[in-house]
């Protein structure tokens, strides 16, 4: 669960960044968000050498290509939540999928138990109400 709130904690900063108007200030604040929640992931699924290298290529690619459509959204002034959620769905989904092609049976349990399947559900259930 920490995991989704760690994903919800950035999006949200992803706004105050906007305000601070400093590119430096905000990709660091970015990054030691993101080395966080590598951080975590490797204590609480007892993370190999390789596999803490794969998990921050992760994150940090697909952390980043959402922050970057999410600031698309927010410099065209576009306030319509769903498709904020969308993107979001979407590089979450990324980051779910990529991290199950790296973990071992035990760890990709441990991973979902964490707050991942439920996560997961409520992806594919928003998924199921777009295409309606």
């Amino acid at each position: 669960m920490k995991f989704f709130a760690t994903v919800a904690l950035l999006t949200l900063s992803l706004a105050a960044f906007a305000q601070q108007n400093d590119p430096e200030k905000e990709a660091k604040e970015y990054q030691e968000s993101i080395n966080a929640e590598v951080e975590r992931l490797e204590h609480n699924l007892e993370l190999e050498d390789w596999q803490v290298f794969y998990v921050d290529s992760i994150l940090t690619h697909d952390y980043n290509q959402m922050r970057l459509e999410l600031k698309d959204l927010s410099d065209a002034k576009i306030s319509n939540y769903d498709l904020y959620t969308e993107i979001q769905d979407k590089w979450v989904e990324q980051i779910y999928n990529s991290l199950h092609g790296i973990l071992d049976e035990s760890q990709w349990a441990r991973y979902q138990k964490m707050g991942a399947l439920k996560a997961k559900k409520d992806r594919d259930k928003r998924a199921e109400k777009r295409k309606k």
